[in-house]
């Protein structure tokens, strides 16, 4: 049963919504001198390395047991094959700021399957009300454009790849949560090696080898193997682990916000009007969410 958050979960919650916000600057980058498909193959590569390294470091036991490696399996799939490939390919057809919202819809489809499927994430009036209201508050720092059309002929599809991602990611975190004790380190690392083994067959189909790529795109695809992918499997695991699925879910309302004040630091670009009217909203989400009532009666 997940505990109370502790400070510890919340700093490695606001620690992942700060990288993956700024992973947004890597991809951007890295897409210079690679294709889409394999950015995410590279990056999960790249992440299953960097965990193994540290495992092997610090001799960590990996799991062994069948259960735990079907629970690591899917969650690789899941968490981070998947949704990838479906948002490198999406995103090609949809505008941004369909995308993001998209994603800030990940809490709704968690809270939805851990009211069934995780003891103690009843899912109650207040836990649903913060969680719209972080999705308003996302919707409104993106701007009007939220659902704006692209025009692309495979638009349809597309918003329901990207759709598909969130869901995926909502199924990612529930396996994390209701796989047996198992040290997070060495689950994060079969994982990534399960989804390295899902992404490569893909980006060798779909693109054929990559030619290599100038010195600022490969650095880009090493700092998302270091960091968005293999540190932040990481902290995701062990926040999942240890605060639950519904808790770590919120990290993408964090996202956007920290995507918006790094464009803004970083690339010089201008900060929106709306930026702190949609904070308020978030934070106020956020709170509510967390907020724990003895009176707060089952939602359904």
């Amino acid at each position: 049963m997940p505990s109370t958050p502790t400070f510890g979960n919340w700093i490695a919650l606001i620690t992942l919504g700060l990288i993956w916000g700024a992973s947004f600057l890597g991809i951007a980058i890295a897409l210079e001198g690679f294709a889409p498909v394999w950015v995410a193959a590279g990056r999960i590569v790249l992440g299953a390395l960097t965990l193994t390294g540290i495992a092997l470091a610090l001799r960590v036991p990996l799991p062994r047991t069948p259960l735990v490696l079907g629970f690591a399996f899917g969650m690789g799939v899941f968490s981070n094959a998947l949704p990838f490939f479906l948002l490198g390919w999406s995103q090609q057809h949809v505008t941004s700021g369909f995308a993001g919202i998209s994603m800030a819809a990940i809490p709704l489809f968690v809270i939805g399957f851990a009211h069934f499927l995780v003891p103690g994430e009843t899912l109650t009036r207040p836990k649903v009300a913060g969680f719209v209201m972080g999705l308003v508050g996302v919707g409104v720092l993106i701007g009007p454009g939220v659902l704006a059309a692209s025009g692309s002929d495979l638009e349809a599809l597309a918003r329901l790849g990207c759709l598909g991602a969130s869901l995926s990611y909502a199924v990612g975190a529930i396996l994390t949560r209701r796989c047996p004790e198992v040290h997070p380190l060495g689950f994060g690392m079969v994982a990534l090696w399960s989804a390295s083994a899902f992404m490569l067959p893909v980006a060798l189909m779909t693109d054929g080898l990559p030619a290599w790529p100038d010195a600022r795109p490969l650095a880009a695809i090493l700092y998302l193997g270091l960091l968005p992918t293999g540190f932040a499997t990481l902290l995701l695991v062990g926040v999942i682990r240890s605060a639950g699925p519904s808790f770590l879910s919120q990290v993408n309302y964090h996202v956007p916000v920290w995507s918006v004040l790094l464009g803004v630091l970083v690339l010089n670009e201008e900060l929106p009007g709306r930026f702190l009217i949609a904070l308020a909203i978030i934070i106020g989400g956020l709170m509510l969410a967390r907020r724990t009532s003895l009176r707060a009666r089952p939602a359904l």
